[in-house]
């Protein structure tokens, strides 16, 4: 493996071997002028004749065979227990026999040694998936967040103090405790399954007519962007499996999806998502009041839409997956 104070590089082997293959230098001598022993010179004129240029780069030191490398059947048992019972290579040797650090080469080996990579719930291998273009898939759901009361929450101010100001918010409802109805904010959000671009709105409800005006100003925003809407995903919620936004797709020439029921993890990019609407903006910093942290979502949708890296296309921004903006090629 080259490194910064490697005496040849792949460029210098090849100058090197160059030298004595083709212009006749002795192994002595290009020894001498590339500065490295007799043995060093030789073996790379003798590649060069060989295999040519693409004999200058390193090759892999690892044994073409392993005598000793875990049976197949064993690896097996090994996989069965770590998928199904989810247990750890210290459990998993015990029960076979083995040492730990056997087992836990076979799982690092099948790239299933963190448990992130496995499904929770039925202990397979997670799926992936990414559709090839933007508007192919658009993913749909609500993320909900109680209402801030005048002077700040409770995650800033404390229990004591958030429960007085909760007391003293006017112009709300009461119970009958005689305390304030604060209400839930239902952040409704669009996300495009490619680019990760999205789309969001907060209303006071979830029922099918919100989704259905949301769905409409979504698709054309998108469209403006360039992007035609195909397909719609969704969970089991109540406004998406009515009769209304069946409708409303069919309407807009959309094809509805939905999620297999309990199955959060199919529409996993918008649940993903509402992690990052959370940390980013919901909860970012204290908001002395409810219309202050609306007013700051549209702020932060354009910081996280046309600025903010995404791990999950390549540290890029959701914006620039879009292939067909206009003046992007001007």
């Amino acid at each position: 493996m080259a490194h910064a104070n490697a005496a040849l590089t792949p460029r210098q082997r090849l100058r090197l071997a160059r030298a004595v293959v083709e212009d006749d230098w002795s192994i002595a001598y290009a020894a001498a002028v590339f500065q490295v022993a007799w043995p060093t010179a030789k073996r790379w004129a003798v590649r060069y004749e060989q295999a040519g240029p693409a004999g200058m780069v390193d090759r892999s030191s690892r044994p073409h065979r392993c005598r000793r490398r875990t049976p197949r059947p064993l690896v097996r048992r090994i996989v069965h227990l770590r998928w199904h019972q989810r247990l750890g290579p210290v459990e998993i040797a015990a029960r076979l026999g083995m040492p730990a650090s056997t087992v836990y080469a076979v799982l690092r080996r099948c790239r299933i040694n963190r448990l992130a990579h496995i499904d929770r719930r039925t202990g397979e291998k997670i799926r992936r998936y990414e559709h090839e273009r933007p508007g192919s898939l658009l993913h749909v759901d609500v993320k909900k967040l109680g209402n801030i009361p005048d002077g700040g929450g409770w995650r800033y101010v404390g229990r004591t103090q958030g429960r007085y100001h909760r007391a003293v918010t006017p112009g709300k409802p009461r119970n009958s405790y005689g305390n304030p109805k604060l209400g839930t904010a239902f952040v409704h959000t669009v996300l495009d399954d490619h680019s990760r671009l999205a789309y969001a709105e907060i209303h006071d409800d979830e029922t099918a007519a919100t989704a259905i005006g949301v769905l409409r100003r979504a698709v054309a925003w998108f469209a403006a962007r360039g992007v035609t809407t195909e397909r719609v995903l969704s969970d089991n919620g109540s406004a998406y499996r009515s009769h209304a936004w069946r409708d409303a797709c069919l309407e807009l020439g959309i094809t509805p999806k939905r999620t297999r029921p309990y199955r959060p993890q199919t529409n996993g990019k918008i649940e993903r998502f509402h992690r990052t609407l959370a940390d980013g903006w919901a909860f970012r910093r204290m908001f002395l009041s409810e219309l202050a942290r609306r007013q700051a979502l549209p702020g932060w949708l354009h910081e996280y839409n046309h600025h903010r890296p995404h791990t999950a296309i390549g540290r890029r921004a959701p914006i620039t997956r879009l292939t067909n903006l206009s003046g992007q090629y001007s």
